[in-house]
């Protein structure tokens, strides 16, 4: 069996602080040999804790690819959290579940990063454990941009008030949300804006109500898109939250297909407008604008 260097931690947004870690961890894989790997859990910790649902920036499928595809992650281990999991010691976690079922020859860490029964476990203890163990240890340290430290709090704050280009700078990549394209009322295909809609997936922040500029990969191509994140209140009062995408450019089927939906910029809230017509002029318009922001960022590299 090949050596397992893993990364520890929750990786909600997988952001840049994060990156650190998996950076680390697909170095020291190529170094020894091994693979590289995070360790995750099913759902937030701090749910069982708070005993509150705590609202995700990524959901798992989403973590697990940006893992993969932005910092070369070989494996993506999600450990189920339960009660018995928060009240393991911090030491039977170490010995049981990272030394015996993960078989880890080297481990990676934040230097903030607890585990165990109420937290008892530091980084501090798990490199004094690690040295006696003979295995491998890194502590990483705070990664702060322009001098502030990078958080997932930081960054669902920012996408709770839509602000896409500052939690992108922290993130270090657009935020994206990916689902299975389902059926809606079709009335976009009635005035030439057909839509690609997904659900948000169960626990994951939504962003706020309006028109973004974004991209959508589907079907192995990207392209350019507007899309729509709300309730559609000039064809459907009351309808549940929906996200559309306009995808500029694609023509074809795409129900049942999974989708990715990168998110770049806010252009405008979601509004009622008096007419069909109206709110398709306005569309048009919005297009024109997601077209003119790729020119312009082309335009600048």
């Amino acid at each position: 069996m090949k050596k397992r260097i893993i990364a520890l931690g929750f990786f909600d947004g997988v952001h840049l602080g994060h990156g650190g870690l998996l950076r680390q961890a697909r170095q020291r894989a190529d170094e020894l040999g091994g693979i590289a790997a995070a360790m995750t859990f099913d759902r937030h910790p701090g749910e069982i804790i708070s005993g509150k649902a705590m609202p995700l920036i990524t959901s798992r499928k989403d973590r697990e690819h940006l893992m993969r595809s932005l910092y070369g992650i070989d494996e993506v281990l999600f450990i189920h959290f339960n009660r018995a999991m928060m009240e393991m010691p911090w030491r039977e976690f170490a010995e049981d579940c990272l030394l015996g079922d993960l078989q880890v020859c080297h481990v990676i860490c934040g230097e903030d990063f607890r585990f165990g029964h109420r937290g008892e476990g530091t980084a501090a203890l798990l490199a004094e454990f690690c040295r006696e163990k003979q295995i491998g240890c890194d502590i990483i340290g705070e990664i702060a941009l322009d001098g502030v430290p990078v958080h997932s709090t930081l960054i669902r704050s920012l996408l709770e008030r839509g602000e896409l280009e500052a939690a992108a700078r922290y993130l270090g990549h657009p935020h994206c949300l990916s689902g299975t394209v389902i059926s809606g009322k079709r009335l976009g295909r009635t005035i030439g804006i057909p839509t690609a809609n997904i659900a948000v997936p169960h626990g994951v922040l939504p962003l706020p109500n309006g028109v973004y500029v974004t991209k959508v990969e589907a079907d192995g191509q990207e392209y350019l898109a507007v899309t729509n994140v709300g309730n559609c209140p000039t064809v459907s009062e009351g309808a549940p939250l929906v996200v559309e995408p306009w995808l500029l450019d694609f023509s074809g089927d795409l129900y049942g297909k999974e989708i990715r939906i990168c998110f770049y910029q806010k252009l405008r809230d979601e509004k009622k407008f008096p007419s069909l017509e109206a709110l398709q002029a306005e569309i048009f318009r919005n297009a024109e604008q997601t077209r003119a922001y790729f020119n312009q960022k082309n335009d600048l590299s």
